[in-house]
C-alpha cells in the first residue's frame, strides 16, 4: 500500500462570529469579570505570603460598601469618569479620536480657579458657581475646537494633535500655580470660595444628579435628535455623508464644541465639587480611562453607567486591599490593568470563533496499480470529506 500524501491543515483557523445573540455577548463579558476578579484574588494570594482569596474578596467589597462615606465615594467618583466619558464619546462615535480630553477638564478646572481668584467674595457665592461654569465651559470649548478646525480645514491627525494639547494645557496650569504660589511649593492649597452647596448635609450629591441628568440628555441627544444622526452617519462615511448633504467639516466642529462642553462640566464638578483646588494631576489620568470605559459601554450612555461604577468599584476596592496588605499605591493598577486585560479581550471572542483541526482520519479510496496492488489515495482538500 502506497499513500498520498495529504495537503497541511493548520491547527486551527479564527473566523467572523455571525448574530452572536445579546445575552451570550453579555455572558462573555461577564465571565471575563469574573476571570478577572479570581485572577487578581490569586495574585494578591502571592504578594502577600498565601493570604487567603477570601480575605481579597472581603476588603475589597469592604473597600466600597464599608461605609456610608465609601458608597458616597463610589458615587461621586463614577459620576465624574461617566462625565468624561460622555465627553468623549460624540466625537468618537463620529470616529474623531479625542484623546485629549485628560487636557480640556484641565482647562475647564483652570477657568474655575481663575474666577475664583478674581471674583471670589466680590459676589455671592451662586453667582460665582454660574460665572464658573460659563467660564470653565468655554474654555474647554476653545481647547477641543482647536483640533476640531486643523482637523475640518488641513485634515491635520487629531490624535496626536490632542494628545500634544494635554501636555500643554498641563504647563499652562503648572505656570500659573507658579504664579499665584510665590512661594514655590507648587501646591494651590484649598479655595475658600466657589464650594458647590451641599444637599441633605452631604458634598458630591450635586455632582452625582447633574452627570444622572447629562446621561439622559446625551441619550436623547443620541438616539433622537438631527445631530446625533449626523455624526454617526459622518463617522460611517464621509463620503456617505457629503453625498447626503451634511457638511462634514460643520459637524466635526460642532460636535467637538459639545465634547468640549461636557470636559467644561466635568472641570466645574471636580474643582467646585470635590477637591476645591488645582493641580497638574487634578484630573488623575480620567481623560485615557474614559475612552476604556466609553468603549466597554459601546458609547451607550446607560452602559458606559454601568462600566463606569464597575471600574471605579474595582479600583476603590483594590486600593482598599493594598492598605490592608501593605502593598503599595501600585496594587490597584495592577488590578485595574488586570481588568482592562481581560475584559477587553473577550471581545474577541464575541466577535471572532476558533475552530481547531479535526483529528479523525479521513476515509482512504483504494485503487489498484499497474501491478495488481492496492494503492491508497487521499481524498483531495476540494473533494468532499467522506467519515467513518
Amino acid at each position: 500500500m502506497i499513500k498520498a500524501k495529504s495537503d497541511r491543515v493548520p491547527l486551527f483557523h479564527i473566523s467572523k462570529r455571525d448574530n452572536v445573540p445579546k445575552w451570550q455577548a453579555w455572558l462573555i463579558r461577564g465571565g471575563a469579570v469574573v476571570a478577572a476578579l479570581l485572577v487578581s484574588a490569586v495574585i494578591s494570594a502571592i504578594l502577600t505570603d498565601g493570604a487567603s482569596m477570601g480575605l481579597f474578596f472581603k476588603n475589597l467589597f469592604l473597600g466600597v460598601f464599608g461605609t456610608p462615606r465609601r458608597i458616597l465615594n463610589l458615587f461621586q467618583n463614577t459620576a465624574i469618569l461617566l462625565c468624561i466619558a460622555l465627553a468623549v464619546t460624540p466625537a468618537f462615535k463620529m470616529k474623531f479620536w479625542n484623546i485629549g480630553a485628560e487636557g480640556q477638564v484641565l482647562m475647564g478646572g483652570l477657568a474655575c480657579v481663575v474666577c475664583i481668584k478674581y471674583f471670589g467674595g466680590k459676589m455671592p457665592n451662586e453667582l460665582l458657581l454660574v460665572v464658573m461654569a460659563a467660564f470653565s465651559i468655554a474654555f474647554s470649548i476653545v481647547w477641543a475646537v482647536i483640533p476640531a478646525i486643523f482637523k475640518a480645514k488641513w485634515r491635520t491627525n487629531e490624535t496626536l494633535f490632542t494628545l500634544m494639547m494635554n501636555y500643554v494645557a498641563m504647563q499652562i496650569v503648572a505656570c500659573c500655580i507658579f504664579v499665584w504660589v510665590p512661594s514655590g511649593s507648587g501646591v494651590l492649597g484649598v479655595l475658600k470660595y466657589g464650594h458647590m452647596p451641599q444637599l441633605g448635609g452631604q458634598n458630591y450629591v450635586i455632582n452625582i444628579i447633574v452627570v444622572a441628568v447629562l446621561v439622559v440628555l446625551m441619550f436623547i441627544y443620541f438616539r433622537f435628535s438631527k445631530h446625533g444622526y449626523e455624526l454617526s452617519v459622518v463617522g460611517e462615511s464621509e463620503n456617505t455623508a457629503k453625498y447626503i448633504g451634511i457638511n462634514v467639516k460643520k459637524v466635526i466642529i460642532r460636535t467637538m464644541v459639545l465634547s468640549g462642553a461636557l470636559c467644561g462640566v466635568a472641570g466645574l464638578l471636580l474643582v467646585a465639587g470635590t477637591d476645591h483646588s488645582l493641580a497638574t494631576t487634578t484630573v488623575g489620568g480620567r481623560g485615557f480611562t474614559a475612552i476604556l470605559v466609553a468603549w466597554l459601554g459601546q458609547f451607550s450612555p446607560f452602559l458606559m453607567s454601568f462600566t463606569s461604577m464597575l471600574y471605579v468599584f474595582i479600583d476603590q476596592g483594590a486600593s482598599e486591599v493594598a492598605s490592608v496588605f501593605n502593598m503599595g499605591g501600585s496594587f490597584p493598577d495592577i488590578i485595574t490593568g488586570i481588568f482592562f486585560f481581560l475584559v477587553i479581550g473577550c471581545e474577541f471572542f464575541i466577535n471572532y470563533k476558533i475552530k481547531f483541526r479535526s483529528f479523525k482520519k479521513k476515509n482512504e479510496i483504494s485503487t489498484p496499480d499497474a501491478e495488481g496492488e492496492d494503492t491508497a489515495v487521499g481524498l483531495d482538500k476540494n473533494s468532499e470529506e467522506v467519515t467513518a
